[in-house]
Parts: structure tokens; C-alpha cells; sequence
């Protein structure tokens, strides 16, 4: 194979800058629609996985939540061999039934959590401290994707609230941000350097929240689900969620928090910012460009059920956004 020196490149041969990025949006973008397309036969037909990579709960170590568990809903959980193997994780693999399989060997200890930023006490905290921070609470969400599926889910987390209060937050911050772990070894979807252009995202995968949605009692650092530690095609060793905004926002496998003074770029709103909002709260009356979303099709169901504003958290959460358009802030 012959490669060029610097000095034997003619410059007429080097691609402009806005060429190469018009060239990388466009295969990233073919990516995302092939994911999209098979999402949408995927929600729209019966749920018929292409292969499950069946995980026994008995074989997984065993949490112990502290308190009653909490399901301000009322839904019956979806089952856990569809949680654990109907995932968006795009490290992974951009096929959500391919996840499971391809984090299958993934290794999530030993894990550091360091929380920067305006802060009077940053620090980096080990897996093992953050379960000390706070009782270990079940709490049982409703998960809605912007896609148009949903699950109910048997969390098991701590307040994100507990872990920030560890650090001190100066008043000056008014944004949480988050990021995932970057490791393409671990992580095989992942591409960096000269792969990157091949990327369907860039990494790091990027999430935020207003200090106030962070510090809102429903929102939770889950370390594990159905009373069993986080398996790591649903964001192990640790996530976030959200429950009244749409899953994406639910950043998974952290490594990173700062704290900001100022709204944070984040990895979808910057990827399709018409498509996905910074707030992302579940909002039928707004539609995604290409679909409407009204309704929903809850995993493991044959029909469709109206979507409820703020997933059905609207009594808890509604009070945050007062004064506020939610149709242009979506």
C-alpha cells in the first residue's frame, strides 16, 4: 500500500473541511435513518426480537432496596427478559436487539464517578461509595422513548440528588451535565480517530439537566433493576433516569458529571436539534417531525395507548415548567 509523504500531497488533492463533514454527516445520517426504519417496524408489528440473549436473574448479584417500593403509577413492570434485551445504546450497536448481545462481556467494575465543575467539594467517587451515600430505594418508572415504545420499570437507585449534595453545589450552577464512558475496546460501536468519520455519534455521549430537574426527588442514579444489579445493555454500572422526559435523556454508564453555569450542549440536540429538544419532557401535543406523539405502544402489548403529558408525572413535575412554552422549550 502506498502512502504519501506530507510534502508529495498536492493540495489539490485534499478535501475541504465542509466537504468532509458534508460526507461524514451523510453516512452518519444513513445510519440513524436504517436505525429508525427498523425501529419503526419494530414498534409498529408485533415485538419478535432477533435473537434474546436470555439472562437468568439468578445469576445476577442481588440488590437490597431499604425502602417501600414506590410505583407512583400503578403499572404492571414489563418483563425483564424484554427490559434487559430491547435496548437503545448506541456504544453497542445501533440495532436494539443487538445490544444485549454485543455488551454481553463488558466489565463495569471497577467504576469512577467524578462529579467537577462549580462545586466546593469535587471529587471522584468509587462505585462502592455511591452505595453508601443513600439507601437503596425501588422505584418503579415509566420509560417512554421518543420512538414511540415504552416499558415500565423496576428501578433500583438513589436520588441524584444525594450524590450532588456531596460535592457542595455553588449557587452560581444552574446546569448538570453528563457523560458517558468513551472506551471503543469495551464499547465496540464506538470509533475514534481516524474511525471517527465512520461514527454514527460523537463521542462523548452527552446529556444535561437543569439544576432543578436534577434535584427533583424523582429523578434517580439507578445502579440496578428488578432488584438486580444494572446489566450493561441497560447502562451498567450506572444511569440516570428520568422518568417524565423522554429516554434519552436517561444518559447510561456515567463517568463524568459538571456542574455549569450555562445550558449544555447535548449529543441528540446538537445530532437533529428540530427532532430532540434539551428538555425532552413527554409531551403528546408535540410531535416529532416524522411522527406523532399521541400514542404509544407499550413493549410486550399488541395495542396502542394514549401518551400522557409528562409520562404521567405531570401532578409532580408540572410545577417546574410553570410559565414557561412547551411547545417552543420541547
Amino acid at each position: 500500500m502506498l502512502i504519501k509523504k506530507p510534502e508529495d500531497i498536492k493540495a489539490s488533492e485534499i478535501t475541504e473541511e465542509k466537504t468532509y463533514f458534508s460526507r461524514r454527516n451523510f453516512i452518519r445520517a444513513g445510519a440513524l435513518a436504517a436505525s429508525t426504519v427498523a425501529t419503526g417496524f419494530a414498534y409498529r408489528q408485533l415485538f419478535v426480537p432477533e435473537e434474546k440473549t436470555v439472562v437468568s436473574q439468578d445469576k445476577i448479584l442481588d440488590l437490597k432496596p431499604s425502602s417501600v417500593p414506590l410505583n407512583l403509577n400503578g403499572d404492571e413492570p414489563t418483563d425483564f427478559i424484554d427490559i434487559t434485551n430491547y435496548n437503545n445504546f448506541y456504544e453497542f450497536s445501533t440495532s436494539k436487539n443487538g445490544v444485549a448481545r454485543a455488551a454481553k462481556k463488558f466489565v463495569a467494575r471497577p467504576w469512577t464517578l467524578t462529579i467537577e465543575g462549580l462545586a466546593n467539594k469535587p471529587k471522584t467517587f468509587d462505585l462502592d461509595e455511591i452505595f453508601r451515600i443513600a439507601p437503596l430505594e425501588e422505584r418503579t418508572y415509566r420509560l417512554r422513548c421518543v420512538e414511540t415504545w415504552s416499558m415500565v420499570i423496576p428501578w433500583v437507585g438513589l436520588p441524584l440528588g444525594k450524590l450532588l449534595e456531596q460535592v457542595e453545589p455553588l449557587s452560581s450552577a444552574k446546569y448538570v451535565t453528563f457523560e458517558t464512558l468513551v472506551d471503543p475496546e469495551r464499547m465496540p460501536n464506538q470509533k475514534t480517530g481516524p474511525m471517527s468519520f465512520f461514527s454514527v455519534l460523537d463521542w462523548p455521549y452527552k446529556e444535561g439537566l437543569r439544576m432543578d430537574e436534577a434535584l427533583h426527588p424523582l429523578t434517580i442514579l439507578a445502579v440496578g433493576l428488578y432488584g438486580k444489579v444494572l446489566l450493561p445493555a441497560n447502562g451498567a454500572p450506572i444511569r440516570l433516569v428520568v422518568p417524565w422526559k423522554y429516554g434519552f435523556k436517561s444518559i447510561k454508564s456515567i463517568v463524568k458529571i459538571k456542574l455549569v453555569d450555562r445550558q449544555p450542549v447535548t449529543t441528540w440536540n446538537l445530532e437533529a436539534p428540530s427532532e430532540y429538544g434539551f428538555y425532552a419532557n413527554v409531551n403528546p401535543k408535540v410531535s416529532h417531525p416524522r411522527w406523532s406523539q399521541a400514542e404509544e405502544r407499550r413493549i410486550g402489548e399488541y395495542s396502542y395507548r394514549d401518551t400522557s403529558i409528562f409520562n404521567g408525572y405531570g401532578e409532580q413535575v408540572a410545577s417546574l415548567y410553570n410559565g414557561m412554552d412547551l411547545n417552543k422549550y420541547y
